[in-house]
């Protein structure tokens, strides 16, 4: 799990630091019409690796001492912050994912969003804790992502009129990039 580059370049002078119509040069490729549009869940991400031991995404500042037994996958040379994993059982999330593997009792191993009543304000309103495949969403969003436009003003547009988080745009090759609703400027009123 490396951290999904932003699809257009941050002005960090603004706070919070919202996006440019400049494109971020690693992802020019969606701009160029490449790539398939995934929903972004507002949840927590989390991980079943291959031995069936769940891991949740951490952050950890500069400076700051990770946790036991954590996994580095990336540090942002910007902040200086760095991703990575550690063990589910440790996490503040681990009785939260507990309720969602049995409401949802996922055992392919993959990575998943963590959703639900206690996760960032449910904005998804859900009724209970549950796992969400990253990448999975109904036919009837997979449809209405296929009509995204890729240039910064429509998808500004676009994002804010629709209930979803962002996108995530995935390339066969496997590079991804990532838009939020909120990366935007609010819209005048």
């Amino acid at each position: 799990m490396r951290k999904i580059p932003t699809l257009f370049q941050r002005d960090h002078t603004t706070r919070p630091a919202h996006v440019t119509p400049t494109v971020n040069p690693d992802c020019q490729w969606v701009i160029d019409g490449e790539g398939t549009p995934t929903r972004k869940w507002d949840g927590t991400c989390t991980m079943l690796d291959a031995s069936g031991e769940w891991w949740a995404r951490r952050e950890v500042k500069p400076g700051k001492t990770p946790p036991p037994r954590f996994v580095a996958v990336s540090t942002d040379d910007a902040t200086g912050k760095t991703v990575g994993w550690e063990p589910m059982t440790q996490s503040s999330f681990a009785k939260i994912q507990a309720e969602a593997v049995t409401n949802t009792g996922p055992t392919k191993p993959g990575t998943y969003e963590l959703l639900g009543p206690k996760i960032n304000g449910n904005p998804d309103d859900y009724a209970a804790h549950v796992l969400m495949p990253h990448g999975w969403a109904s036919l009837s969003v997979h449809e209405d992502l296929a009509t995204a436009p890729r240039d910064y003003n429509g998808l500004r547009d676009w994002l804010h009129v629709r209930p979803y988080e962002g996108i995530v745009w995935h390339h066969p090759d496997g590079r991804m990039a990532k838009l939020k609703a909120r990366d935007f400027p609010k819209p005048a009123a």
